[in-house]
């Protein structure tokens, strides 16, 4: 793959972090105190949608490690490697990680929904948990295929 390839993905992974971070950085806390100020009650609300967010954040930034690694492996030809099934199984399970945070965050989003009449945010919800299923199940089909191939690379070079 040309080098040129890899550098613009490569860039792009780095665009794909920088809203995540202004997110966590600006709207986090803004969501956190939007529920404190709708359930006054229940000041530990704010504390759990931190939580929530915050632990999101962290599987999202290992995949987007991961990635930019298995970029690195594909720009030093070692794209058919034990590395490169090592990165894919990192980032399966950090999707994995992701769809389950945001899964146990939803009950938290439907009381924030229910009480500000706005049914969007439960959907929204919805879509981060089935996206990042879909991205660890990609991983999971591209680990596999990679891992066949790396198979039957080592077994014609035995071969030969």
């Amino acid at each position: 793959m040309e080098r040129g390839t890899t550098l613009f993905l490569k860039a792009a992974v780095i665009l794909i972090g920088i809203p995540v971070l202004a997110i966590c950085i600006f709207l986090v806390p803004e969501i956190a105190n939007f529920a404190a100020e709708l359930y006054p009650d229940h000041a530990y609300l704010k504390v759990l949608v931190f939580i929530d967010l915050y632990a999101t954040a962290i599987p999202f930034y290992m995949a987007l490690y991961q990635s930019f690694k298995l970029l690195s492996y594909i720009d030093k030809n070692n794209a058919f490697s034990e590395l490169s099934v090592r990165a894919l199984k990192t980032i399966k399970y950090c999707a994995i990680a992701i769809s389950g945070l945001f899964t146990a965050g939803l009950p938290l989003f439907y009381l924030i929904a229910e009480k500000d009449d706005a049914p969007g945010i439960i959907v929204i919800g919805m879509v981060f948990v089935f996206a990042s299923m879909v991205i660890a199940f990609f991983a999971a089909v591209l680990q596999r295929l990679l891992k066949e191939a790396i198979d039957i690379k080592s077994e014609n070079e035995l071969t030969v």
